[in-house]
């Protein structure tokens, strides 16, 4: 078993409650980690030996990204849709149907190598655990393929088959497809499944619809998540918590009762509010509002949404700096929420942190301090410190 000494690093972020602060911080710090994970953390001057050695000179160290919402499988992309939306049109859902088309057309190969650069892309400013949903094929072939390829990057896969209703498919036929063959081919290779609960578009799924495609799913073994509550107000929230999904994602338009339902079950480990402040950045709609849901007591994990449409970004440092400036969260809450809220997200306790027996997935900033993601937006700070051969997940 080789041991690796991370020495030098000038603030660590271990979200342990040992240490200082909301964080879990240690200054002048080192963290030894053995066969990928994390055997010993504290100050420099106590460390153990070890067989190989790190020195990062002073930066800040924290856990790697855990980016818990991506659409990373898919081909082309919406450059001129994005163009228009800036001129002032609005975002419906439509366009999906367009990647759906580029993607149906593309090889595995294709596929691969897009979904290869943009893992590579995220790795390179930090995140070391990634989700990626299918969603651009809408037609079982297509579904169980994008969830495959997937596959082979990450265990963090999920059947999202009800993203949008294809043009010119009968509704209730293609909830048919979705919760019957569909979902048969693709849950083998996923271990969650999504529905778009977004009532007032043509193109996605109302409650009754959601709920019909999300209990099958978890009759079929599937954990639930659900993008809800993103383009106006609707039940995504409160059948994410009815349901008992990991998480609700978007929650731009929540009610005081949505709010209270997803505080009150917070406690027995209900949905996570996952924040994709990247998706308002991009279609210039209203901020989610962080600091009613964390004032409530809701778990928040910040996630970057990364698909072709309507957040075309795979920078975590991106999503914090959003939380922080325009979401009114803090710097360690934005920080929490990238990494261990994600992690809650994705009900995975080996990452998101950097206690004793968690993965070795670090990110190493090239500042003195954690306060440096939000402080530097757009500047390339951070980046996945390899640790040993990867284990899955990555």
């Amino acid at each position: 078993m080789t041991s690796h000494l991370v020495t030098g690093i000038g603030e660590l972020v271990t979200h342990d409650p040992r240490f200082d602060g909301p964080l879990g911080l240690v200054r002048d710090a080192a963290l030894v980690a053995e066969d990928g994970a994390v055997a010993w953390v504290g100050p420099a001057s106590a460390a153990p030996p070890a067989d190989e050695e790190t020195d990062v000179e002073g930066r800040a160290v924290l856990p790697g990204f855990v980016d818990s919402h991506t659409h990373l499988v898919f081909a082309g992309d919406r450059a001129d849709e994005f163009a228009a939306r800036m001129a002032g049109e609005p975002y419906t859902g439509g366009g999906i149907a367009r990647t759906v088309a580029a993607t149906r057309a593309a090889s595995d190969d294709q596929l691969r190598t897009r979904l290869a650069a943009l893992v590579a892309e995220a790795r390179a400013q930090g995140t070391t655990t990634l989700e990626i949903k299918s969603g651009y094929g809408l037609d079982t072939a297509t579904e169980e393929r994008l969830l495959r390829l997937a596959r082979e990057v990450t265990p963090e896969t999920t059947f999202l088959g009800a993203h949008v209703v294809p043009p010119g498919v009968d509704r209730a036929d293609y909830v048919d497809l979705v919760t019957g063959p569909m979902l048969a081919a693709c849950a083998p290779h996923a271990r969650w499944a999504d529905v778009f609960c977004e009532p007032g578009s043509p193109h996605a799924f109302d409650g009754d619809e959601a709920r019909v495609v999300l209990s099958a799913a978890a009759h079929a073994g599937l954990g639930l998540r659900v993008h809800g509550n993103q383009l106006g107000p609707g039940p995504g929230a409160r059948i994410a918590v009815e349901l008992g999904a990991a998480s609700v994602d978007h929650c731009t338009h929540l009610s005081d009762d949505d709010v209270t339902a997803l505080a009150d079950a917070a406690p027995h480990g209900g949905p996570v509010a996952t924040l994709l402040p990247g998706v308002e950045l991009s279609t210039r709609s209203p901020f989610p509002d962080a600091r009613r849901l964390l004032d409530a007591g809701v778990e928040v994990a910040l996630a970057s949404d990364c698909n072709p449409g309507t957040c075309f970004s795979t920078s975590m440092p991106l999503m914090v700096s959003l939380a922080v400036t325009q979401l009114r969260m803090t710097v360690d809450e934005a920080v929490r929420a990238a990494t261990l809220g994600g992690a809650h997200a994705l009900r995975r306790p080996d990452v998101g942190h950097l206690r004793v027996g968690a993965r070795a997935d670090l990110c190493v900033l090239d500042a003195p301090s954690h306060e440096h993601l939000a402080y530097r937006p757009g500047v390339p700070l951070s980046r996945a410190l390899p640790m040993g051969p990867p284990r899955g997940g990555r």
